[in-house]
């Protein structure tokens, strides 16, 4: 167990026992479960797939282990060593329902459809790959500043997920109803309360009780719906190009360029996942990670068409999930990567939990996503926010909720730009990044050098101070006496008081052994 880092039940190298590891696992499989199958969904529905829905579903779930997997192991230069979960991508919702209209436009069957948006996905996931060779190269463009924006952008653009499974569901019956408001609103505050608690236990299985508590209230009061049990197959066997593979330059562009920005906003969910596991955010280290994450993601969206699924990413509503739990092992990212292959190949399994009523999910999902934007928050306020930095994140987080606002405002756009500004995300990253490349008074290495030797000299002095509080109360009367006359003569600086000889020769261990925090 993490002796180093108080908020961290266990460390990223440490080992937790079978049962902690696997229900951490299972909290994390709850909180991207939904997300997984989503975009999915909402790709078959919209183009008329539905047929093939449950098997895309199921290769969506088994790819997302594999990717989990590979990024967890970090294998060579690809994945990042972290609990980086990954699932499909909502990103590239749009761009391949366009895609596929295009090829009903044309005649195509839904084979023809299925075979394009296969090979797009690989064909993007190439650029990806390129992108992140030069990833180390980019540093001006991933700083702590552009990376924060984004993080604080992904965690907004989820609350409104979370808050619509709260409120029952897109497309709900009882949408908004005072019983899903109230389970929503239950399963939250049982989260909360429970993750305040001392016990560990009662910490670790917070997101699980307060789940299993809506749901068994839901299943009592309304029952649960497994209706849709009886038409999955009991197995579902990977296969490989099942529908073929195809491509269309002109459709391509779009899918590209949501790649690239995608690729920015797993940099963010990588810092992220690295703050909450208390890992370096800067440095060769943080870097390295990025990179192999980056590249995890592209090889991942490759295996993701080669296996019959659409684009993958880092998915960042799980850094909520460590967070909140305070595990960070590496173990746990096998056990979720796991549970994935198992949902994927079995479909009962997945059809079980897909039964979870919305309201529970979103009264669980609301406090981690909105816990992800609090991440990027705190990235922020560990960065000098000047008047420059402040303008950009106010320009950045405005464009972000705009879009999620009045998404109308991009209607005459081009549908290609369109859909990539659409994002939230995207807008905010692409916002960030422009201006604080473009906009003068950007503070250069030396500045910034002189700026964290400020810094550190300040916490230098701060902690000898303290030392030297400790030390005087332990020293002689007459040590604390000169002690308390030199400290009043200096009226300057209190904390830079003038020793004399005597008093340097009791206080010595105290002023050299004192260190920045």
């Amino acid at each position: 167990m993490s002796s180093n880092h108080s908020e961290l039940l266990y460390d990223l190298h440490d080992s937790p026992a079978f049962l902690p590891s696997l229900t951490a696992a299972f909290q994390h499989l709850l909180a991207s479960f939904v997300g997984v199958i989503t975009p999915t969904l909402i790709v078959t529905s919209t183009l008329g797939l539905t047929e093939y829905t449950p098997y895309l579903i199921s290769m969506a779930l088994f790819v997302s282990g594999l990717g989990t997997a590979i990024q967890t192991k970090r294998i060579g230069p690809v994945g990042s060593g972290l609990v980086a979960i990954q699932g499909t991508s909502f990103a590239f919702i749009s761009a391949l329902i366009l895609a596929g209209n295009q090829v009903k436009a044309n005649g195509g069957t839904p084979e023809d459809i299925l075979a394009l948006l296969f090979g797009l996905t690989m064909a993007g996931a190439l650029v990806e790959v390129v992108f992140s060779l030069f990833v180390d190269k980019l540093k001006r463009i991933i700083t702590p500043l552009t990376t924060g924006i984004v993080i604080t952008a992904i965690g907004l653009s989820l609350i409104n997920v979370g808050m619509t499974d709260l409120a029952g569901g897109f497309h709900a019956a009882d949408f908004a109803s005072t019983d899903n408001l109230a389970v929503g609103l239950g399963v939250l505050l049982v989260i909360v309360f429970l993750n305040a608690s001392h016990n560990h236990w009662l910490r670790l299985s917070a997101i699980f009780i307060g789940m299993a508590i809506g749901a068994t209230y839901v299943g009592f009061t309304k029952g649960l719906d497994f209706s849709g049990l009886a038409s999955l197959s009991i197995v579902a066997i990977p296969t490989p190009f099942a529908f073929g593979i195809s491509f269309d330059i002109n459709l391509f562009l779009p899918i590209a360029l949501i790649y690239l920005f995608s690729a920015i906003e797993t940099a963010g969910d990588l810092t992220a996942n690295s703050l909450f596991c208390k890992q370096p955010v800067s440095g060769p280290v943080y870097l390295a990670r990025v990179k192999g994450g980056i590249l995890g993601d592209g090889v991942n969206s490759l295996l993701a068409g080669m296996f019959n699924t659409f684009p993958n990413t880092t998915f960042g509503q799980n850094n909520g999930v460590i967070q909140l739990t305070g595990i960070a092992s590496r173990k746990v990212g096998f056990f979720v990567a796991a549970l994935f292959v198992l949902i994927g190949c079995f479909p009962i399994v997945g059809g079980v939990l897909q039964a979870i009523p919305k309201p529970v999910l979103g009264g669980a999902t609301l406090v981690m996503f909105a816990m992800v934007a609090v991440g990027g928050l705190k990235l922020l306020a560990s960065y000098a926010l000047d008047r420059r930095s402040s303008l950009v994140t106010a320009c950045a987080l405005g464009m972000a909720i705009g879009v999620m606002m009045v998404p109308e405002a991009l209607a005459e756009l081009p549908n290609w730009l369109e859909n990539i500004l659409l994002s939230p995300v995207t807008s905010a990253g692409l916002t960030a990044v422009i201006l604080d490349l473009t906009l003068p008074g950007k503070k250069g290495a030396s500045d910034k050098s002189e700026a964290l030797a400020t810094t550190v000299n300040q916490l230098t002095e701060s902690n000898a101070s303290e030392a030297l509080d400790d030390s005087v109360k332990t020293a002689s009367p007459e040590v604390r006496k000169r002690t308390k006359e030199n400290r009043s003569n200096s009226a300057t600086s209190p904390h830079k008081a003038i020793l004399g000889i005597k008093q340097r020769q009791v206080l010595r261990p105290a002023l050299y052994s004192a260190k920045p925090r």
